[in-house]
Parts: structure tokens; C-alpha cells; sequence
């Protein structure tokens, strides 16, 4: 059994889809961070960062916090969604470290720029509007020709697609780039992604692309 800690971000519904995909049992605790519940002494003794996700892991007594490393656990616990061959292996961690380092965090500031407080600060907007644009065109050279962003559905594909359904409030309209769009889509027709979507409360309909 797998406790997740969590809320309806995109970090968050990156472990909760792939919990859903996996199929294992776990149970959703919800932490409300408009209201810093990720600030009291019980969630930091299990996430330092007092940042969701986390996961305890009732198998096995561990804490663990950071979505990237607890999709990578879950993966190898499970044997699924990363390759065993180090090219393979290897390379979806590269797309997962690319969202981890570059299309997270800069959405992320485009979020709180463009879409929580627009016309406060021009050169902010300014900057990370271009940086979130130059990532879609990364994204979206890497598809060309792929189902997936790796040859098979992994990992780096659950950690990247929650933050492209928030592509409107960072002034992205998907028909600009069409691979994305496409996998956007495929990814929006699993049952697994629409579930893990709405852990753990449903907030509306989940954007079309």
C-alpha cells in the first residue's frame, strides 16, 4: 500500500497517473496548500521540503519526497515505465530531468506571472512567456514522428503531460504545435491519466488541447 500526499497540481498528478497505470492499491491524502497544510510538523516529517507529493511506502516504512524521485521508485519497484537497458533507461530519465529542471519550472513561473498576476512585472512575463514557447518547440521537435516521448510510453511522458494541460495559463494554444497536440491527446484518451487527473478531488473538466 503507497500513501500519497498530494494536491491537484502538476507534480502531483504526476505520481497519482502513475499510480493509476501501475494499478496498485494506495490511498490519496489530500493536502490542501492554499490553506499550508504542506506547513505542519506532520507533513514535514514526511516531506522536508514541505512540498507535495510525497509517498510513504507501508511495504517498507519509506519516506520520500520530490515527484521525479518517487516516479523513478515507483518505476523500478514495479518494473514498469522504464526501461532495464541503461540506453533506454537513460533516456527517459533525460526527458524526466528535462521537465524536472526546464518545462516544470518555468511553467510554473509562467503560471504565477501570466496567469496569477498579469501586468505586474513586464520583464518577468516577458521572459518566461519566451522560455515556455522555446520549450513547447523542444517538445514538440522530439514528438515529431513518436507516440510517445520515448519509444515507449514511460515515465518521462506521465511527468511532462500534467504540465501541458495547464497550457492555457501559460498562453499556449496547442494548435501551434501539432506533435504535442497530438500526443496531448492520446495520452487525455487513457483511462489511467483522466483518473490520476482528479486524485485527490476532482476541479472540472480536464482541457481538451
Amino acid at each position: 500500500m503507497i500513501d500519497l500526499y498530494t494536491w491537484t497540481t502538476p507534480n502531483g498528478r504526476k505520481v497519482s497517473i502513475l499510480l493509476e497505470e501501475l494499478g496498485v492499491p494506495y490511498t490519496a491524502h489530500a493536502i490542501d496548500i492554499g490553506k499550508d497544510e504542506q506547513m505542519t510538523p506532520e507533513f514535514l516529517a514526511i516531506s522536508p521540503n514541505n512540498k507535495i507529493p510525497a509517498i510513504v511506502d507501508q511495504e517498507n516504512g519509506l519516506h520520500l519526497m520530490e515527484s521525479g524521485a518517487i516516479m523513478v521508485y515507483l518505476a523500478d519497484k514495479y518494473r514498469r515505465f522504464i526501461p532495464d537497458d541503461p540506453e533506454g533507461r537513460a533516456r527517459v530519465l533525460e526527458w524526466l530531468m528535462w521537465q524536472m529542471g526546464g518545462f516544470g519550472p518555468m511553467a510554473g513561473q509562467a503560471h504565477h506571472f501570466l496567469h496569477f498576476n498579469p501586468g505586474k512585472a513586464e520583464y518577468a512575463e516577458t521572459r518566461f512567456r519566451n522560455e515556455v514557447r522555446r520549450l513547447y518547440k523542444v517538445l514538440n521537435t522530439r514528438l515529431e514522428g513518436r507516440e510517445h516521448v520515448c519509444d515507449d510510453y514511460s515515465i518521462a511522458d506521465m511527468a511532462i503531460w500534467p504540465w501541458v494541460s495547464r497550457h492555457e495559463w501559460q498562453e499556449i494554444d496547442l494548435k501551434d504545435y501539432p506533435h504535442v497536440r497530438a500526443w496531448y491527446q492520446r495520452l487525455l484518451a487513457r483511462d489511467a491519466v483522466r483518473k490520476g487527473y482528479h486524485v485527490p478531488r476532482a476541479v472540472g473538466d480536464i482541457p481538451a488541447g
